[in-house]
């Protein structure tokens, strides 16, 4: 038999392509390192998204808002220049109608100049005698000519009289208004000065009762000053009196002395003269006295420091004689440590040559090491 090339079933293909799409984007999910380590934060990211949202809502908003205000000022600007077109149309009509009432042609002193282009003279020439080209008025020209020409002046009249009438109309109403608000100015400065007036009449109200206030506390302090320097006089009068009388200026020696019952005299100061030759030596023997009493003490304290400072170099030596021994034994303990410390990374050192090159001796691979996680299952 011969071999037949038998149609493929293509829903075996699709299953396995749909298989193939899935274990890809498994893969993806899986050994995406950012999403498996970090992690996605739903609540910020939808945070972030209505804040976005709502940015792009306002700016639109924004938008729109300048855009009416732009429409806004496109047809304030177009309507300013219709009525700036108006306001010239009218003001071309004002003077095309003063031209043609006020400043007609026919009214002119170089008429015969400019009407009809007849030239700088008057023609004095039969017109018979001219020919055809010298003809200006034909037969059936101008008829009515005078008639439009008076009812545009009476047109023209009676414009001006309505734009008279107008203006007379705004020129009262803005003197009416001016009338009015000449009246209300005058009202304020009549109540304005109605109440400098008050004011001014209530300063001088109270400027005469402060002044009244500060007469009255004059017064009053004027007389106790009074009082008072005639009170100071007498005490000086009484003071001067006592001193002159007193034991001080008469030098009486008993005066200084007081005595009571149960207790020994008193010395009045204000009245003593000074001290007895007995008292005096008294005094000096008993300065005598402490002067041996503070020699004494200070010997003993001399020979109580030297004490003490020999006890504090004793003390200071046997410390030293310590301090050496504990410095013997921190030596000699170092020595001990580095000594061990030295065993030990000795063997250290040939238990990691044994590691390196007796038990370790099959190193694995880069293909060991790729065999890992590539596939999602």
């Amino acid at each position: 038999m011969y071999k037949a090339d038998l149609p493929s079933d293509s829903s075996i293909e699709k299953a396995l392509e749909r298989r193939r799409t899935a274990e890809m984007a498994r893969k993806a999910r899986i050994f995406n390192t950012r999403q498996r380590v970090l992690g996605l934060d739903l609540n910020a990211l939808n945070q972030q998204v209505h804040e976005k949202k709502h940015q792009q809502n306002m700016e639109k908003q924004r938008d729109k808002a300048y855009d009416q205000l732009r429409e806004y000022h496109d047809k304030a600007l177009i309507q300013r220049d219709i009525d700036e077109r108006e306001k010239q149309a009218a003001l071309h009509t004002g003077l095309t109608q003063y031209w043609a009432t006020r400043q007609r042609a026919e009214d002119s002193s170089d008429v015969n100049l400019k009407s009809g282009l007849k030239g700088a003279f008057g023609v004095t020439i039969p017109e018979g005698e001219l020919g055809p080209a010298s003809m200006t008025i034909f037969q059936g020209e101008g008829i009515g000519e005078e008639q439009r020409r008076r009812e545009q002046v009476k047109m023209t009249e009676r414009d001006l009289r309505t734009q008279k009438e107008d203006n007379e109309r705004r020129l009262l109403g803005d003197k009416h208004k001016a009338m009015l608000v000449g009246r209300e100015l005058v009202h304020q400065d009549l109540r304005g000065l109605q109440l400098r007036a008050l004011e001014e009449e209530c300063k001088k109200a109270a400027c005469i009762a402060l002044d009244n206030y500060n007469q009255s506390l004059a017064a009053e302090r004027a007389e106790a000053l009074k009082v008072q320097q005639k009170s100071e006089e007498r005490e000086d009068v009484a003071e001067m009196w006592h001193t002159l009388t007193s034991d001080m200026m008469t030098e009486c020696a008993e005066g200084a002395r007081q005595t009571g019952e149960g207790r020994r005299p008193l010395v009045l100061v204000d009245r003593w003269k000074g001290m007895s030759p007995e008292q005096l030596s008294a005094i000096h023997r008993e300065r005598e006295e402490q002067r041996f009493e503070r020699q004494r003490q200070r010997e003993a304290q001399k020979i109580q420091d030297v004490a003490y400072e020999l006890q504090l170099l004793k003390l200071s030596r046997e410390a030293e004689e310590e301090e050496r021994g504990a410095e013997e034994m921190r030596r000699q303990k170092r020595i001990q440590t580095a000594r061990y410390n030295m065993q030990l990374a000795r063997e250290q050192q040939a238990h990691q040559e044994y590691l390196n090159k007796k038990l370790y001796t099959n190193k694995p691979s880069k293909d060991y090491f790729h065999q890992f996680n590539t596939s999602s299952r």
